[in-house]
């Protein structure tokens, strides 16, 4: 594990996390919300998800409502437990803790892997290596989606992240090192974004269909649809 993803499981997980979302202003709940409704029109009701980095279960709820089974994987066991709270009663739905990079299921599993809210950067993983992986699990014909904050969008990202440094879930930014699309605080943590150009650039290093979409003037997806071998 590195510094930037203890980070997250000692300052950004479980009720912390929740708080985060809480806080956010009407603008920001509008991205989220179009962030979901977008992956939400993907979904058939015979399919089979796969959230990855779900945290405390923000986004289970809609999406079992409409597949016929979702899989949410965190790597943050704090987190998981507060989805099992609060999404135990679904029925369709159940939980793991995996990397979304070494994920425990065999090829083909799935109709759908959802990472969104920029976990593409958030993660702090290899983005080849999460791409490769996510097709793997899905179907031929299937999708794997994946988005980051829109240019557009930074300066309402940039308050809500205000926000959170404000009520101690972050630290302080450090607005020398802030700007083109990365938010750096001075306790070490750093949010990135993916830039259109290296979504395509990434895409095409798979046997997949790929579409760059931007929705909402807030989120750019990254839509890989498996042909073949990845």
């Amino acid at each position: 594990m590195t510094g930037r993803d203890d980070y997250y499981d000692e300052k950004l997980a479980a009720q912390s996390l929740r708080r985060c979302y809480e806080i956010a202003p009407p603008r920001t709940k509008r991205y989220l919300d179009a962030e979901l409704d977008h992956v939400l029109g993907h979904i058939e009701p015979g399919d089979s998800v796969l959230d990855l980095g779900c945290g405390y279960g923000r986004t289970l709820p809609r999406l079992s409502s409409k597949a016929r089974h979702v899989v949410g994987i965190d790597t943050s066991m704090s987190s998981l437990r507060t989805a099992t709270a609060d999404v135990g009663a679904l029925g369709n739905c159940r939980l793991a803790c995996m990397d979304a990079v070494h994920l425990g299921f065999g090829d083909c599993t799935f109709d759908l892997v959802v990472c969104i809210q920029n976990g593409i950067s958030a993660f702090h993983v290899d983005r080849h290596d999460l791409m490769s992986e996510s097709l793997r699990v899905v179907r031929q014909g299937g999708t794997a989606l994946f988005s980051t904050y829109s240019e557009k969008f930074w300066a309402d990202r940039l308050e809500w992240f205000e926000l959170q440094s404000r009520e101690g879930l972050l630290g302080e930014i450090d607005y020398g090192k802030t700007g083109n699309g990365v938010i750096v605080c001075v306790d070490g943590f750093e949010a990135t974004t993916v830039r259109p150009e290296e979504f395509i650039a990434l895409a095409g290093r798979f046997d997949a269909d790929a579409r760059i979409i931007e929705v909402d003037d807030s989120s750019v997806f990254c839509e890989l649809v498996r042909r073949g071998q990845v």
